[in-house]
This record gives C-alpha cells, structure tokens and sequence, in this order.
C-alpha cells in the first residue's frame, strides 16, 4: 500500500515539466523522494524544500498594523490552524513498465501524491541489487546504495571534500566492497596513502590477509627495470641533446650489465667515464642522477615486485607518510603509476585501480614543470586508461588546484561537504554531471554523507556511507586519547632511561 503524503496544487508556475508543489499532510522531509500516478505512469520527483505558510502573515502592512496594538496576530486571529506546508518538487522523470523516461507533461493538479517505492527508485538510480558495491542507504528510504563495480570505476573517479568531511572513511568503504567481491571478480588496489591513514588494514584480521602494506622508505624502483624515458620524465626541461645521450648511455649498461643486477651508480661511473659526450652536457645530467641518486628510491631490485603490488583482489598501501620530501614522494607515485600502467596495456598484471589520495599534490593544476613530475602519467591513465582498465581513484580535498584535464576525465564525483566557493566553482566547470540542486546542498552536507554524480547512477543522489567492518583507524583516535598516549609514553621513557643510568 503506498503511503499518501499530500496534494498537488497549481501555481502561477507550475506544474510544468520540471517541478511542481504540493500540499503536505503527512510527516515528510527535504530529500524525499516521492511519485504521483499518471496515465502515462509513475512521476517520480524529489521533495527538494519544503515551505510553511499562513494567509495570515502574508500581508506585512496588516501584521505590523496589528502588533501596533499591542497584540500578537495568534491572539487575535486563529493564525495556527491556518499554516500549512508546501512540498517543493524537482522531476527526475517517469517510470512505466520497468522503463525510464524524461516526463514530456506535467502532472494534473490534485493529483494525489505517495512516497516512492524502493523498487522504483533502485530502477530510476540504476542500481545493481546482486552485484553492486554497498556504499550506503538513501537516507528516509531505507534503500542500500549498491553501484556497479564497472560504471563506479572503469571510466575514472574523483572523491572530493574538504578536511574532515569523510574522504578516507568513504575509501576505506570503497575498498571493503572491492576486497569481499567474488573471488576473480575483484581488481588490484594500489593505492598512494601520504599520510599512513589506511594501514588499521593491515591489523584488521578481516582484511589483513589481503593487504600488503609498504613504507615509502622501504619502497624501491629497481633501475634494470627501467629505462631512459622514465628519468627523462622526471627531468624539468632536458634538451634533445641530453635526452639522445642519457639514452645512450642507458643502452650502453643495459648490454654491459646484462645478467647483472646494477643500480643507477653503474649509469653514472658509465656516465663520468664516457668520452664522446661534451662536459656540458655530461655535468648536467651527473647532477641530476647522483640527485636521483642520494633519494634512495632507486636500487638493484624492486621492493615490492610489481608482480607483489598488482595481485588480484588484495590491497597494496604505498604508505609514503614517513618521506618528507613532496619531490620523493612524486617520483614514487609518477614511475610506479608509468610501470602499473605500461604493464596493464601489456596485458602482463590484472585490472587494477590506483588510488591515489592527496591528488592535488601528484597532479597540480598550475605549477612550474619541474614540480609536476607525476602529472602527465596521472593525465595519460585518466585519458587513456579505461581502454585497458587501468582505473583511476583521485581524491583531493582541494578540487580547484586538482589538475582540469584529470578530474574533468573522472566520469564520476563523490562530493562531500564543500565549503570553498573556489573550490565549488571548480567542480561546477569540470563535473558534467553536476546539477545546481546538488551544488547547493554541498555547504550544508554532514560528515558522512556524499553525492554521488555522474557515470555510475542515473542521476544526482544523496547518500549516507554506510558503517565501515574494519574498526583500525589511525584518524579515530581523538585528541585526548593522542595526548595521553603521548604522556604515557614519555613518563614509561624517562623510566627506562632512570632505570638505566
């Protein structure tokens, strides 16, 4: 039986195509979806505001007139059985027959006005109930929100929201799905943590079987892996000349070393030692690989392999929190982002996703070039990459110095609470599928709750991220419970160290 909430009315503006009121006699809210019978079937809308009126207080002169007196208007007229609420509708469109249609008439006014129907709305939002990744409930419906794997991921997502809004919880969501799929079913998670907020994974005995958690001082690119194109991109601005001989160069310890494991110190004695290079030139290139050198990224071998990262259906946490330098970290990210991706167009590793939080950091809108090392390799798979389902995880919670080029190919936001007009703005110019509705809404949202547009629903829904399963958190611990630790952990150190002495 359908729960009957009010009446349409007509107003000087509606109904028409796109939106219509209605009269409230039951209890409902702003964000309520609703449907009204037709003979073209189901209208299916969403309560967007909701305003309360009383003929009474309609008139300012006749209000201040009477208060003039002395007397309020409810003393002197029953102004409280006279207000009444109106429902605010926008139209999503029709539903008839299992089909989805845009509504090309209006509703009648004084048709009656229900609640819509789960079912309906699991049709309308284009929900998957047997496969879908559970990321939360509609909130008032009581409806799980379960996306398609494929339309969520295969063309790209961004995650964007301010500090604190719930970017990393939503993840940590994402990645739960993702990890309970159906074994062969699931895609390889790599995913670039800056700040050691998804390591609980690791201690979490529902997931740590399936996780490989790295730290970024660990983390190790193995030189005869490479070759001279990966360093030539991390140069700010090599000239032809340098780019030839640095190939040359790599060539030549290639063929030398060929059964040898070697690192980038065997390039550079090659370097130093080579004739026919002119000392311009070789200066220049010394001293950018005995730079690349003193990083201590590059070694003999890769740690972890690529075959370790990229195992299907487990997680791997690239936790570069402990590097302190932005450059390191975004040499990290741009060669292991070129291999992953060089690898899945080979056919050679999974499907994999590649996460990649604190995006803004690894592709900046506007920087100079020699600090947007990762930036073309981010642009390349997010314009490319679904091709060979190498999927793209951005998350940012600074949209506006995201660069354009990749999140305008991210085919699907996850919007939370967003306070910044620049940054709203920004999202406004990149995002397709945005409308202003859900623009409005984005100030006012609470954390924990996310809009999702684009690719993977059918249209704009706002969603509360259901309850994570893993309960390791570095971030849920509260300042009190950090200070006291700290307390702790300092007296039990002067113990040891009185003890000692």
């Amino acid at each position: 039986m359908q729960n009957y909430i009010g009446t349409v009315i007509s107003t000087e503006d509606t109904p028409n195509i796109y939106e219509f009121k209605f009269i409230i006699t039951s209890n409902v809210k702003a964000g309520q979806y609703i449907s009204v019978n037709t003979n073209e079937g189901e209208y299916i809308g969403k309560i967007k505001n909701i305003i309360k009126i009383s003929p009474y207080f309609q008139n300012p002169d006749a209000v201040k007139e009477i208060e003039k007196t002395g007397s309020s208007i409810s003393e002197v007229f029953p102004s409280d059985n006279w207000e009444y609420l109106i429902g605010d509708v926008e139209v999503i469109g029709l539903f008839n027959n299992g089909n989805i249609s845009k509504a090309y008439f209006p509703v009648t006014p004084g048709a009656k006005v229900y609640i819509a129907k789960n079912y309906i709305l699991e049709k309308i939002f284009g929900f998957d109930l047997e496969n879908g990744l559970n990321l939360g409930k509609i909130e008032h419906h009581n409806l799980d929100v379960k996306i398609n794997m494929s339309k969520l991921l295969k063309k790209h997502l961004a995650v964007l929201a301010m500090s604190g809004a719930g970017k990393s919880y939503f993840t940590s969501v994402l990645i739960e799905e993702l990890l309970d799929k159906k074994e062969n079913e699931q895609p390889a998670i790599i995913l670039i943590d800056p700040h050691g907020e998804y390591s609980g994974f690791n201690d979490d005995l529902n997931y740590r079987k399936k996780v490989n958690l790295i730290k970024g001082k660990d983390f190790k690119i193995s030189v005869p892996t490479l070759n001279a194109e990966f360093l030539i991109d991390l140069m700010p601005d090599p000239s032809s000349v340098q780019k030839r001989e640095l190939r040359r160069i790599f060539s030549i310890v290639k063929e030398k070393y060929r059964n040898t494991a070697y690192n980038l110190d065997k390039i550079i004695e090659e370097l130093n030692n080579d004739e026919e290079i002119k000392s311009d030139t070789k200066n220049i290139l010394l001293n950018f690989l005995e730079d690349l050198n003193d990083t201590g990224i590059f070694a003999e071998f890769d740690n972890p392999s690529l075959e370790k990262i990229t195992r299907q259906g487990h997680l791997t946490i690239i936790d570069i929190s402990d590097i302190t330098e932005l450059r390191e970290k975004r040499i990290i990210v741009a060669i292991l982002a070129k291999k992953l991706f060089l690898a899945r167009r080979a056919n050679i590793i999974p499907p994999f996703l590649f996460i990649v939080e604190e995006a803004h950091n690894f592709a900046p809108q506007q920087v100079k070039k020699e600090n947007a090392i990762s930036k073309n390799i981010i642009e390349k798979i997010a314009r490319e990459g679904r091709k060979f389902y190498a999927c793209l995880c951005l998350i940012s919670q600074r949209p506006v110095h995201l660069s354009t080029t990749a999140i305008s190919q991210c085919n699907t936001h996850v919007l939370l609470r967003i306070t910044n007009p620049y940054d709203i703005q920004h999202i406004q110019e990149s995002c397709e599928g945005i409308t202003g509705e859900s623009v409005k809404i984005l100030p006012s949202l609470k954390v924990g709750e996310a809009i999702v547009v684009g690719e993977a629903v059918n249209f704009p829904i706002q969603l509360k991220v259901r309850e994570m399963k893993s309960k390791f958190r570095k971030s849920d611990v509260s300042l009190e419970e950090a200070c006291k630790k700290f307390a702790c952990e300092k007296l039990k150190f002067e113990e040891d160290a009185k003890a000692f002495f």
